[in-house]
């Protein structure tokens, strides 16, 4: 069993940290994506979106998406359970982590790779303009997830989750988006400094 990463690309260190949580430790095998390493016909049959991570098992079965892995390890180990305990407890994990990986993540990723100079070779085309817009919607996103932690100690709730991993990933992937929390998002800073402070946040 391997896991296949670029180590910088955030949706890897969601993987790591989910693991790092868990306590589980997978080998993992570094391909630079800068380079082109998943155009290659090797790395587009075991994921033919060419995207890291990819989980790939002992029998040879590859498995990518960044959840599909985590839900792999959660069903190998279910505690502790980062996707939720009961029927509404994992309905709001699962609301929390799509608005976090579709909403914020996604679009600190769309700034920056049609934005960062370094993307160019990779985003054709880049646009600018789709790049300037998802500035805005992260900001969106970002005041949603502040109104959220009002009165709650994590994302989805009381509990450390994959949506928290989703949404530490994202913030912290705004830096070389070259993004920033607005300082008025008090919640969201109270969160992030705890969440940042787990042994896992370092994986």
């Amino acid at each position: 069993m391997k896991i296949i990463e670029t180590k910088l690309a955030p949706n890897p260190r969601r993987v790591r940290i989910f693991l790092a949580e868990k306590g589980i430790q997978v080998p993992f095998e570094e391909v630079d994506l800068m380079k082109g390493a998943l155009k290659t016909a090797e790395m587009t049959q075991l994921n033919p979106a060419q995207r890291v991570p990819i989980l790939v098992l002992d029998d040879g079965t590859a498995i990518s998406e960044t959840m599909a892995i985590c839900r792999y390890f959660e069903e190998t180990k279910p505690e502790p359970a980062l996707f939720g305990h009961s029927a509404i407890g994992k309905a709001n994990v699962e609301m929390w982590n799509r608005r976090m990986e579709l909403g914020l993540l996604t679009q600190v990723s769309q700034a920056f790779r049609h934005l960062h100079p370094a993307m160019a070779h990779l985003e054709v085309p880049q646009v600018k303009d789709w790049g300037e817009a998802n500035k805005q919607k992260a900001m969106d996103s970002l005041a949603m997830l502040d109104r959220g932690l009002a009165g709650n100690a994590f994302v989805a709730g009381d509990a450390y989750t994959v949506a928290d991993i989703t949404a530490m990933v994202a913030i912290d992937f705004m830096k070389p988006a070259r993004l920033a929390v607005p300082d008025d998002m008090g919640n969201v800073k109270r969160w992030y400094a705890a969440v940042s402070a787990r042994p896992s946040a370092k994986a």
